[in-house]
């Protein structure tokens, strides 16, 4: 029978967790191609920006802060939900800024209009304006993000293990994506009215898209970045290649459903209305199975790096539940105790996960952080 430190130890190998990500890799190609595609993306951008923030300055300053907050939020968001093998930082930005400017200047902007060009060629120009978008954006933008998640997995071999990373590291190229987009169409809309209201035009584009910004780009990718990673497997996730193709396909579909409601609705705003709420509703349903079904082996490792402290008397069996667990078993054991109690049995909670994150750095061996960590958590001990 396997020991559990010995099971800790094979936790931990196999999600990768603790390992560091290092971005400067001049002897790696995927590095170089990170480099081009944003670099290209980065000054597209530059030159389109500077073209414009002279007379649309207001508008593009707003913008700018209202999704900066935005994107602080959801960082904030994805780090309480990244709560077992947590990725580095650096890695989730590095996803954040291929999606910002490789996936939004580099491959989509190029592909959708090369694309669109061809069906008005072919097709015609009422064929563009109803099915255009939904029969470019799924393609090029989803892939485009999709590619970002891919190079990251050549990148960092030894951190994105499971499909939970390319969960989350999708769904951080998906934010870049989207904040970058919806700043370009404030932009757009501040020349309405002869440019009279730039900040109205511009701030009614910008609610809007915040509206609908978790059910869109982020939510998209990160069900396409999970199927990645079941698609070509890694040494801690098993190959499934079909589930990783529908989970893929998935995220298209649901991208070209959004970008066709216009088509679909002809004209009917109760249509309208209603096709928007059901793709919303259908596309939160998706993203959550797909959370609940790549979390489970997060939960399992957690639970094999942290039983040895069990057998220890470091924790208990019911923290050892919370801490694996959802957010049903945290909140139940966080109110177990009495008022006086609850801060405290948060606070212990904290800190075991940060003797998890510790151990896991250090492999599963005994070091200084991993002792003063967990001398911590001895001073939020519950009665």
């Amino acid at each position: 029978m396997t020991s559990p430190v010995a099971e800790r130890e094979a936790a931990i190998e196999r999600t990768g967790w603790g390992n560091r990500f290092q971005p400067w890799q001049p002897r790696n190609a995927c590095f170089w191609v990170y480099v081009a595609v944003v670099g290209y993306g980065f000054w597209y951008a530059f030159g389109l920006v500077d073209s414009q923030v002279r007379v649309y300055g207001p508008a593009l300053a707003a913008a700018s802060v209202i999704f900066a907050v935005y994107g602080l939020l959801f960082w904030w968001f994805t780090a309480r939900i990244d709560r077992y093998s947590r990725q580095p930082v650096g890695l989730g930005a590095a996803a954040f800024v291929w999606g910002a400017f490789g996936a939004t200047w580099t491959i989509a902007i190029n592909g959708n209009t090369s694309l669109m060009n061809l069906y008005q060629k072919l097709l015609g120009q009422d064929f563009v304006l109803d099915w255009g978008p939904g029969l470019t954006a799924p393609f090029f933008e989803e892939l485009g993000k999709g590619a970002g998640v891919l190079l990251l997995l050549y990148l960092a071999p030894r951190v994105v293990r499971t499909a939970y990373d390319g969960f989350i590291l999708g769904a951080f190229c998906g934010l870049g994506f989207e904040i970058l987009e919806d700043i370009l169409y404030a932009l757009q809309s501040a020349p309405d009215e002869f440019g009279s209201h730039q900040l109205r035009t511009s701030l009614s584009t910008v609610f809007l898209r915040l509206l609908t910004g978790f059910s869109s780009h982020i939510l998209y990718s990160a069900v396409f970045g999970a199927g990645l990673i079941y698609l070509l497997g890694t040494p801690g996730q098993r190959r499934r290649p079909a589930r990783g193709l529908l989970l893929m396909l998935l995220a298209m579909l649901l991208h070209f459903l959004w970008d066709s409601t216009s088509a679909f609705a002809q004209g009917s705003g109760t249509v309208l209305l209603g096709l928007l709420i059901g793709i919303t509703l259908l596309a939160f349903a998706i993203v959550i199975t797909v959370f609940q079904i790549t979390v489970r082996p997060e939960r399992r490792a957690m639970r094999a790096v942290m039983a040895p402290e069990v057998d220890a008397g470091v924790l208990s069996p019911d923290e050892l539940a919370a801490l694996s667990g959802g957010w049903r078993q945290r909140r139940r054991y966080r109110s177990g105790g009495g008022s006086g109690d609850r801060r405290r049995r948060k606070h212990r909670l904290e800190a075991a996960h940060d003797l998890a994150d510790q151990l896991a750095a250090s492999g599963g061996a005994e070091t200084d952080r991993v002792r003063f960590t967990r001398s911590e958590l001895a001073r939020y001990a519950v009665a």
